[in-house]
């Protein structure tokens, strides 16, 4: 509840007001304890209040009951015991409904939230894929080659078309960018499948969410609830985290530097937060260190709720300023420790020891502590935490598509677009690289048919040359032989003639046979 300028949150046991300051509410949170010990009424006590003061916030609703933000509670017998408690009624308390907007994955309880592939990076996606270090290095390097050649990466066909692409042609970009297996490329081709088969393939889509749109504000100036609907998401626990995570890091990337202002710009509540750290590759540790570190100097508060503060990184639970325990019970050893570690966590209040306190939690109770002005934590205190002033619970499918259809964003964001992006590129370089292939070949096939003409044309004319030739030589001979064989019959008739007239025969015939053999032997020569 928001009073005074700052966010009523709880009583003491001897009824005295404990408050977050607006100031410090950047400086990020903690809600933590068991099931069934309180933590989604603290988390809408505080929803509500950021709200009340005009501040955006985003939930994530990963059991259905956030969505009565957006009807009034219900009075009731023991409401007005809890009311009389706090003493709600001098304090201006009243049953209202939130401004809030539903979102959905999958665009089935909410309007979709989507973004491209582009946006959501190599090193996220690497973990929904569930990628190893050499399988990610490559999906690096696709996302290098999409920008080098200016291809926007929207949705999993373009990632797929262009993974193809890489392993059709992995010889050529070698050079450049090294060794692409192919049987890496197939690994991810397998699990961007399993991914689409999961209903990822609707989450990357245009139009992307545009952050911006978030930080607006509802009617008397409350501030805007967006709402993500995660009970069908949290089936996918990295799916979950991981497009959390993608969230967190948009806000961080897209907002500007504004310091310390006097209450936050958002505020972003990540339920089930133990998901986040599971499995997590270094690298990406890194980058969740980073981003919870420095996004509060962007004006946003994030509160991890979760039910064993163990389940956050002490890299991470060192930037929660902002601690509310709820109870834990201790059944083992091992449940001892952590019960030891949240309460060591807070600072020591001399009245009471911490961790007996956490034990012995009712349901609506907790040990919190706030940073004060000074940035430094208070003393923990054991307290009760104040009812919400909306509906506690779900609400019925109807008042749920009403809110939903009423919202400025859904024309915006409702129905999907297939923007002309990689894949589109790569299928028609492929049309137009077949067209070029076919047209090369063919232009070789009439090359060769072409040469084959010429070379049986040209051993035509070299053969009808010779045979003409041979005629020539024939015809040369012919007339040769007669001459020669005239020649020399008349030289031998003239010699043979001396010896009277059967020596001028003889002589003639011998003559006409040796003038012939002469010129046949030059012909063979």
């Amino acid at each position: 509840m928001y009073k005074d300028g700052k966010v009523w949150v709880a009583n003491t046991e001897s009824g005295e007001n404990v408050f977050l300051l607006p100031k410090m509410a950047n400086r990020h949170g903690l809600i933590a304890g068991a099931t069934g010990t309180g933590k989604t009424i603290t988390l809408k006590v505080l929803a509500e209040s950021f709200s009340d003061m005009g501040v955006p916030v985003f939930l994530a609703d990963v059991k259905g009951d956030l969505s009565g933000m957006v009807a009034e509670g219900k009075d009731s017998e023991d409401m007005q015991k809890r009311i009389a408690r706090f003493g709600l009624d001098e304090a201006g308390f009243k049953y209202q409904k939130y401004p809030a907007t539903f979102w959905d994955v999958f665009g089935e309880k909410g309007i979709p939230l989507r973004t491209t592939v582009s946006e959501m990076g190599p090193l996220l996606l690497a973990r929904i894929l569930g990628l190893n270090d050499l399988q990610r290095d490559i999906l690096s390097i696709a996302f290098k080659i999409a920008d080098d050649n200016d291809l926007l990466l929207v949705d999993t066909k373009d990632l797929k078309a262009l993974l193809n692409y890489m392993s059709e042609n992995n010889k050529e970009f070698a050079a450049d960018y090294g060794n692409i297996s192919k049987v890496s490329v197939a690994a991810i081709m397998r699990a961007i499948v399993s991914l689409e088969i999961a209903g990822g393939d609707k989450f990357f889509f245009e139009p992307a969410l545009n952050i911006k749109d978030w930080f607006a504000t509802g009617e008397g100036g409350k501030g805007m609830i967006s709402i993500l609907d995660s009970t069908s998401l949290i089936n996918n626990g990295t799916l979950y985290a991981t497009f959390l995570l993608w969230m967190m890091s948009e806000l961080f990337e897209t907002l500007p530097e504004v310091g310390d202002l006097d209450k936050p710009k958002m505020v972003f509540f990540f339920d089930e937060a133990h998901l986040l750290f599971k499995d997590t590759p270094k690298l990406l540790m890194d980058k969740i260190e980073q981003v919870v570190k420095l996004i509060r100097s962007k004006g946003v508060g994030i509160y991890f709720v979760t039910q064993n503060p163990r389940d956050i990184p002490d890299g991470v639970l060192a930037q929660l300023g902002n601690k509310i325990q709820h109870a834990l019970h201790a059944y083992t050893p091992s449940d001892m420790k952590a019960v030891k570690a949240a309460a060591d966590s807070f600072r020591e209040n001399p009245e009471f020891k911490t961790a007996d306190v956490i034990q012995e939690l009712g349901t609506g109770e907790a040990v919190c502590s706030f940073l004060a002005e000074d940035g430094t934590p208070t003393v923990c205190q054991k307290v009760k935490i104040l009812p919400p002033q909306s509906y506690m619970g779900g609400i019925d499918d109807d008042l749920r598509a009403k809110e939903i259809k009423q919202s400025v964003l859904y024309s915006k964001y409702y129905e999907p677009e297939d923007p002309d992006s990689a894949y589109e590129f790569l299928e028609r370089k492929g049309l137009a690289d077949a067209e070029a292939a076919a047209k090369a070949k063919a232009e070789e096939e009439a090359a060769k048919a072409k040469a084959k003409e010429d070379a049986a044309a040209a051993k035509a004319a070299e053969k009808q040359k010779a045979a003409e030739e041979r005629r020539k030589k024939q015809a040369i001979k012919t007339v040769g032989n007669s001459v020669a064989g005239t020649v020399g019959r008349e030289a031998g008739k003239a010699f043979g003639g001396k010896f009277g007239k059967f020596g001028k025969t003889l002589g003639g015939n011998l003559g006409a046979s040796l003038g012939r053999g002469i010129l046949s032997t030059l012909f063979k020569s």
